[in-house]
């Protein structure tokens, strides 16, 4: 019996996934340039020919790759509620992502910064400037509803802090305090206290970081 076309395209969007899952471990483990096909194709459990059909090659592995973190970026600001309880959504919204995925966004950082990927960056940026704009343009709109005397600056601010903290936290691994530099920005914006931890732990006192040769 045929298969429907609805299983075919599920199974199709499964093997991209599975693909793309594998791409991330093997960035994470060997780098961009230490990175195969063969070795993506065998993680992922999929025929060289199909990965080959889906991705000729590793830059299109990290076009996809960045493109879809860029989305993930664009969707944290889509928070409803008064300019407070947006701005103190979209904090936890990317503090709590990185929480949940710190090797994934180590992998992106380094996609993103590295020069031999770091033109692949700026043309799926170019490609979604229509999505990035309106959530830059979001953003400007919350700080003005907050009665910022400079809504842009804020925006530019407030996305250089959290980059920042995304850049420590994937240096310093799990030792980098998310929960207390997350309380520093409610303070700091003049955000109510949170009333509960990100990952339902009371967090460790802060130490002295010191990176480590062990990784995540």
């Amino acid at each position: 019996m045929a298969r429907s076309a609805s299983l075919n395209e599920e199974m199709r969007a499964e093997s991209r996934q599975k693909i793309l899952a594998a791409a991330l471990e093997v960035f994470a483990e060997k780098g961009y340039h230490g990175a195969t096909i063969t070795e993506i194709t065998r993680r992922a459990g999929v025929s060289r020919g199909l990965a080959s059909y889906y991705f000729p090659n590793k830059h299109l592995l990290v076009d996809e790759l960045i493109d879809a973190y860029l989305d993930g970026v664009a969707a944290v600001v889509d928070v409803p509620g008064t300019p407070d309880e947006r701005l103190a959504g979209i904090i936890d919204g990317v503090l709590g992502g990185l929480l949940e995925n710190l090797p994934v966004q180590g992998v992106i950082l380094s996609l993103v910064v590295q020069p031999s990927t770091h033109p692949i960056f700026a043309e799926v940026e170019a490609r979604k400037d229509e999505r990035l704009s309106l959530l830059e343009d979001s953003l400007r709109e919350l700080f003005a509803g907050r009665g910022a005397e400079d809504p842009a600056v804020e925006e530019v601010m407030l996305r250089s802090v959290l980059e920042g903290v995304i850049y420590k936290a994937v240096v310093y691994g799990p030792q980098y305090p998310v929960e207390q530099v997350r309380r520093w920005l409610y303070r700091t914006y003049g955000l109510p206290e949170p009333e509960t931890t990100l990952s339902g732990e009371e967090p460790a006192p802060v130490g002295r970081l010191r990176a480590s040769d062990r990784g995540f």
